[in-house]
């Protein structure tokens, strides 16, 4: 039986690709900030535990209370909306705390693992802002883009233990509470001069004509875990396909 380790399980696309490993007969570690097993199904291959990817004592205790692991999905992420010139740079170093120094704090803490069981695959969840430039969305874009980078040399670093490494892409996913979660860090971060700009934007993003829904993440996630062509990204929901087309 394969063990899957994902990050960021209390909500959206993590929470949905730990239910979706798990129907097709996977062992699932759910790591959570804040444990909640009630949001999952009791099962003995379901296994929560607590995970604070900014946090090395975390990592440390919930890779080992993990065991043997196949896959490593490194989804937990924090958003932010604001403008670049009034957000504090505090504000700049916890976003990426978690999206882009957490993903790579969890790949330093599996690798070794995955080299002396002679396999393994990393996955990164990123966002389609690094196929697209957006307003307002600058630094969370950076600690994104960052990790795209970083995913396709990682994927030539470790390809010689074979280790595989893929990037997911999903798209805009207004059914999740990604952007609610960052509310609070969120506050004042739009001045009176960004409105109109943030308004527009809002007001666009409020009503797609096309989104991504959990479900279409978990099924590329799965897919990715099982690839052997070598594609290093894939995206993840239509209009995350459509605009990796465009590009």
């Amino acid at each position: 039986m394969k063990t899957v380790l994902i990050t960021g399980c209390s909500s959206g696309y993590g929470l949905e690709t730990a239910r979706y490993f798990h129907e097709r007969g996977w062992r699932v570690v759910a790591g959570m900030r804040t444990p909640q097993p009630e949001v999952l199904p009791q099962s003995e291959r379901l296994q929560v535990v607590a995970l604070d990817v900014t946090q090395p004592e975390s990592i440390a205790q919930a890779v080992a209370a993990a065991g043997e692991v196949d896959v490593l999905v490194n989804n937990a992420g924090i958003g932010l909306f604001g403008a670049v010139e009034v957000t504090p740079m505090s504000t700049v170093r916890e976003i990426f705390e978690t999206n882009t120094f957490g993903a790579m704090a969890m790949i330093q803490a599996l690798v070794p693992k995955f080299r002396a069981q002679g396999s393994g695959v990393v996955i990164n969840v990123t966002s389609t802002t690094t196929l697209t430039p957006m307003p307002l969305v600058a630094i969370y874009t950076a600690s994104k883009t960052a990790i795209m980078g970083f995913t396709g040399s990682l994927a030539l670093e470790l390809e010689a233990f074979n280790i595989k490494v893929k990037l997911v892409e999903p798209g805009y996913g207004p059914s999740t509470r990604f952007t609610r979660n960052g509310a609070d860090r969120m506050e004042g971060l739009i001045p009176p001069a960004y409105a109109p700009l943030a308004d527009g934007l809002i007001g666009a993003l409020g009503n797609p004509t096309v989104v991504t829904r959990p479900i279409d993440v978990a099924e590329v996630v799965w897919r990715a875990a099982h690839d052997d062509t070598g594609q290093l990204r894939f995206p993840a929901g239509p209009d995350a396909v459509a605009l990796a087309a465009a590009r």
